[in-house]
């Protein structure tokens, strides 16, 4: 950074300023904890001597308020991945089961716009195609943030809801299926190659609400890569040009994620992993009848406040996956 040529490249400047601040922030963190670990270990001792039971009590409270906090900062250093650090795609997409499904899917796109609120972080519209009756069939979203490809990365899969069905005259108990695909907004000093003759490129009417989000001109893109059979679509401006150039980004952050997956070995392709959308591919569960309990099926983590969840409260399901990752 002390260097005179620094700034000439902004994109990378910044890269490297963000990180820094990311590493700051978590030596940081650790001092602070440190030195009230230690006051609290003193006036804990000075308390028992004393035999001062509320003192005690405060203090026994303050150090699980640092545990959480130390854990926090544990989650944090699992996000050591270069991609890790980028923003992200959400995209979501209803399974079978019409009205029921696609309420499901509007639901988890709430959620997750939820949780980005609640961290501060922007989330924008990129696509939307609305259910027939109510919800959505399919929704792109982007959200933008320190770490939030790295936090979000293993919400990719199905989501599975049990509920009495609101849309259901005789009250009875429905399941429905969505599925949640997450992958990076690539940096733009990683050079992905997409060549033109790959690409077919179809242009049509939204089929959104219009106002403030999505619009009903004919400048909604479609863009197919024709030998992954990647489809990325944008529709949230009125220029098809600008809504093309989106496209392109998000075409650029499939294939670097496609390439990632496969250097992993996770799976040969991003295609073959999406597993039908239904019965026994879930990776969480949601129910809300006839008890209520969300459920991690691979860390078995579960919480028994659903709405809690529903309205954004993700990070403790995020970090039991990220230890899961790493142990």
């Amino acid at each position: 950074m002390l260097e005179s040529n620094f700034w000439q490249d902004k994109n990378k400047a910044q890269k490297i300023i963000k990180e820094k601040k990311f590493q700051e922030d978590l030596i940081n963190s650790y001092h602070y904890l440190a030195n009230q670990c230690k006051e609290i270990s003193e006036l804990f001792n000075l308390a028992v001597e004393e035999n001062n039971a509320a003192v005690i009590n405060d203090s026994l409270n303050s150090i699980e308020n640092l545990k959480i906090k130390a854990k926090k900062n544990e989650t944090k250093c699992f996000l050591s991945k270069e991609s890790d650090s980028f923003d992200c795609y959400v995209e979501i997409h209803a399974g079978a089961g019409g009205t029921e499904s696609q309420d499901w899917a509007e639901m988890l796109r709430r959620m997750y716009m939820k949780w980005s609120s609640n961290k501060e972080f922007k989330f924008q519209i990129i696509s939307e195609h609305k259910g027939d009756e109510a919800g959505i069939k399919s929704s792109t979203i982007k959200i933008v943030g320190d770490y939030a490809f790295g936090l979000l990365k293993l919400e990719s899969g199905i989501h599975r809801l049990v509920r009495i069905s609101p849309f259901d005259s005789g009250a009875r108990r429905h399941t429905s299926f969505a599925s949640v695909w997450i992958y990076p907004v690539v940096d733009e000093n990683i050079d992905i190659e997409v060549l033109e003759k790959d690409l077919r490129v179809d242009t049509y009417r939204s089929s959104g609400a219009g106002g403030q989000h999505v619009n009903t001109t004919d400048s909604a893109v479609r863009i197919t890569h024709i030998p992954t059979k990647i489809v990325v679509q944008c529709q949230n401006e009125r220029s098809q040009h600008k809504n093309k150039e989106t496209c392109m980004k998000m075409l650029k952050a499939r294939l670097y994620n496609y390439e990632l997956k496969k250097k992993e070995d996770q799976t040969k392709n991003i295609e073959s992993s999406k597993q039908d959308i239904g019965w026994g591919h879930q990776i969480r569960s949601y129910v809300l009848h006839p008890y209520r309990m969300v459920k991690d099926n691979r860390t078995n983590y579960e919480s028994s406040n659903p709405d809690k969840v529903l309205d954004g409260d993700l990070d403790e399901f995020l970090e039991s996956n990220l230890y899961n990752l790493n142990d």
